[in-house]
């Protein structure tokens, strides 16, 4: 498993609203039976009050989903199947995201 990649929510009842999670756990820990993920989220995708740096804005194929950090969650590994994408070029507005959670604004 690779920090930022990005996996179909494991969780049908969840999909409507969040179709994927990103998992933001460093390598370092993959012996760990869980990935700490933040949820991809449908709901506020298109909301203006949602403060940029907690919330930025992502495109997972072809769709605008916001990445909650606020909500993210440890998940089991074994949930986690194929990566369908990375945002790994997006590493330091994920790190600014949970700095905002963890710090404040």
């Amino acid at each position: 498993m690779a920090q930022y990649d990005v996996y179909l929510n494991p969780l049908p009842n969840a999909r409507s609203s969040v179709p994927y999670v990103m998992d933001v756990q460093s390598a370092l820990l993959d012996q760990l039976p869980t990935r700490l993920v933040m949820p991809l989220s449908r709901v506020g995708s298109d909301s203006p009050r949602l403060p940029v740096n907690l919330c930025p804005a992502v495109y997972i194929e072809g769709e605008a989903l916001s990445l909650m950090a606020h909500q993210a969650a440890p998940l089991a590994a074994r949930l986690l199947k194929t990566p369908v994408a990375s945002l790994s070029h997006r590493a330091s507005e994920v790190a600014s995201a949970m700095d905002a959670v963890l710090s404040g604004f």
